[in-house]
């Protein structure tokens, strides 16, 4: 018998919600809860305004995730980025023919990584160094140069993930206030208080997950750039470091 009254209960109380959320159904939708008006300029607003302070909170971390994002597009993509095969050439080519000149000059063309590392090599050779001297010159600029191409890239994960633990703290937020709203508080109030703790909720939610899918993304397609333009300046530095040894008679030691 204590079973079947609690579970009457229950039914009464998860009743009296359902009563709630239908008798002011029209209050929620005139408080931006409507998909037709949310993505307009108003109901974006709206939408940041309700749920604050999270939405907020996430909007900043979604601007430095684009900021980070544009400045490792702009490294990765063009001031790091260099055809691995026309340039592993043209070195090639010069150390063959005894030219270093002509390589250190192509290697100044442009300042990128893989350039500057083949280049304080060829420097070494240049200066009659050793073949321990030579690993050693390109090893000290790989120090300098790696981390140029590394650094920030993470904060982009940090960020997504940051984003959306915030969404689901507004989640909970919203669902407390939300469950307040139908115990120990005026009538007349419910309907203000269930649609503020739903607003929060939901479009906490929604940005949380507007920001943080982008910047896992973006997270992805710059961790695989940066490994492919590390696994480049590896083999291009390896390469070359044979190719100076195998013509060691045209460079002779100091």
């Amino acid at each position: 018998m204590a079973f079947l009254r609690q579970l009457r209960k229950g039914r009464c109380l998860n009743g009296g919600i359902a009563n709630i959320m239908e008798e002011n159904s029209a209050d929620l939708i005139q408080q931006g809860i409507d998909t037709g008006s949310m993505f307009s300029a108003d109901g974006l607003i709206q939408a940041f305004n309700q749920g604050a302070p999270f939405t907020w909170l996430i909007l900043v971390m979604g601007v430095f995730a684009l900021v980070i994002f544009l400045e490792r597009l702009y490294v990765l993509y063009l001031k790091a980025s260099v055809n691995k095969s026309g340039f592993l050439a043209h070195v090639q080519r010069a150390i063959v023919a005894g030219d270093l000149n002509s390589a250190v000059n192509y290697c100044n063309d442009r300042s990128a990584p893989l350039n500057n590392i083949v280049k304080a090599g060829l420097i070494a050779v240049m200066n009659k160094g050793k073949d321990e001297e030579i690993q050693t010159a390109m090893d000290v600029s790989a120090l300098r140069e790696v981390p140029v191409i590394e650094r920030r890239t993470p904060f982009l994960a940090l960020f997504g993930n940051v984003a959306t633990l915030l969404g689901l703290l507004s989640t909970i937020v919203g669902l407390i206030v939300s469950f307040k709203a139908v115990a120990g508080v005026d009538p007349a109030a419910k309907a203000s208080i269930l649609a503020d703790g739903v607003a929060i909720a939901m479009h906490g939610t929604a940005m949380g997950l507007i920001v943080a899918i982008p910047a896992l993304l973006a997270y992805a397609l710059l961790s695989a750039k940066t490994q492919k333009i590390l696994d480049d300046i590896h083999e291009v530095s390896v390469a070359t470091l044979n190719l100076i040894i195998q013509n060691r008679e045209k460079f002779p030691i100091k």
